[in-house]
């Protein structure tokens, strides 16, 4: 990201926002097994319709997902497989992080208790 201008990294941000609230997670994440409609993914982050359709409206305007019409009903899915790869290693390093956590906190604890 070196020397990069002001708008770009502005963008770049702005993805990550994208990325920062838990029910985009957990609609990316139902998107990983396959596409689904809003009333499905509504149903599965136990939110609303609206709710649902406003989160997937912000993730379609930043490139994540993709929204394909048949009939009357619209079907989403992961637009950039990358992210998949992106929520990965993030998880990943969140659990090491964790990890690391506990072994120094066991450090502290006395055997047996």
């Amino acid at each position: 990201m070196e020397s990069m201008p002001l708008a770009a990294l502005q963008e770049i941000a702005a993805y990550f926002q994208a990325l920062s609230e838990p029910t985009r997670l957990m609609i990316l994440n139902q998107l990983r097994v396959g596409e689904a409609n809003v009333s499905e993914l509504a149903q599965v982050c136990s939110c609303s319709v609206a709710n649902v359709s406003r989160h997937l409206s912000l993730l379609s305007k930043h490139g994540l997902v993709e929204r394909d019409s048949r009939g009357a009903n619209a079907y989403y899915r992961i637009a950039d497989p990358s992210v998949n790869a992106l929520c990965d290693l993030v998880c990943g390093n969140i659990a090491r992080h964790l990890e690391r956590g506990e072994t120094r906190r066991n450090a502290f604890m006395r055997p047996g208790g």
